[in-house]
């Protein structure tokens, strides 16, 4: 079966295929179809079931780059994902959210439709919580909403906070070069401070990020979440796949999902392998931790009955 996908612009084929044509040849490796560049259409050639999805996939990466975005393997990949959901039309969401401009002047906007999700909860709650594996964003994604918060003048502070802080690696977070970071610092608009710090403390006006929060005993939690004071957010990350506390611990951010669920004022956003926009290998290498959890919990609760 053939399919055939007209292409406006030359631009658009030369974006879609990348460089050495790579991006094609993964459509091409994961759908087991080939695709051919001919007289202003893409000729898409396998089993019908194969070309259908295939097409979809190209269809949305020709949306993504007639919006002007530059298609990446991490695109490819994550459309292809989509279009085996049947989700491909959802791609245009994608490019309609710019949390802010970084320093070199790029936008900072969400890559997935979870991390969509998850900044959409950032801008609509006091409270959101965002549990998730390494490289789906959530600090970053959290940084770029405090930032704009700040430039808008809607908040007049930013916290970042953690368990245990080096103060040094959590700026790196921060867009802007290290002179205007320490002239914010000086001013009392940039506070980096182990969680410790924040007992006893109400914090007003404030845009609040609590990082690796898996690590955070319940008292700990409750005590960070009770220090929110007016015209301030919260914004709560952490993977709860790296747990480091005893193991008769219960982590803080594991009770807070359970109890604060349903809570008015409070989002919380789930995110997975897909959301993951590093290199592919931190996607797969997720995969098959989490797969290898599931075998042991599983063989567990067998032993155990």
């Amino acid at each position: 079966m053939e399919q055939r996908i007209s292409i406006e612009r030359l631009e658009q084929a030369v974006n879609l295929f990348g460089s050495f044509d790579e991006n094609i040849h993964l459509i091409e490796t994961e759908f087991g179809v080939t695709v051919a560049n001919r007289e202003g259409e893409l000729r898409v050639n396998g089993e019908p079931e194969d070309v259908m999805v295939a097409a979809k996939a190209l269809t949305a990466l020709l949306t993504l780059s007639n919006r002007g975005e530059t298609i990446t393997e991490q695109n490819v990949r994550y459309v292809i994902s989509l279009a085996r959901a049947g989700q491909e039309d959802r791609v245009s969401e994608l490019t309609q959210d710019v949390i802010c401009i970084s320093a070199k002047g790029r936008p900072v906007k969400p890559k997935t439709i979870g991390q969509k999700k998850y900044v959409e909860s950032i801008q609509e709650n006091a409270v959101t919580i965002g549990v998730g594996p390494a490289g789906t964003g959530k600090t970053y994604l959290a940084v770029a909403a405090a930032v704009a918060a700040f430039r808008e003048r809607t908040i007049n502070r930013i916290i970042l906070t953690r368990p245990a802080v080096e103060a040094g690696e959590r700026l790196g977070f921060l867009p802007g070069d290290l002179q205007s970071k320490d002239k914010y610092l000086e001013r009392g608009n940039i506070e980096v401070a182990p969680l410790a710090y924040m007992r006893g403390r109400t914090l007003d006006d404030s845009f609040i990020i609590l990082d690796e929060a898996q690590n955070t005993s319940c008292e700990q939690m409750k005590m960070f979440l009770t220090r929110m004071g007016f015209g301030s957010k919260m914004v709560i990350t952490g993977d709860a796949t790296q747990i480091d506390l005893p193991a008769d611990k219960l982590s803080g951010l594991k009770q807070a999902v359970r109890v604060l669920k349903g809570v008015e004022g409070v989002g919380i956003c789930e995110l997975d392998d897909r959301d993951v926009v590093r290199h592919v290998m931190v996607q797969r290498i997720i995969k098959a931790y989490q797969e290898y959890e599931d075998a042991k919990n599983k063989q567990n609760g067998k032993g155990r009955r």
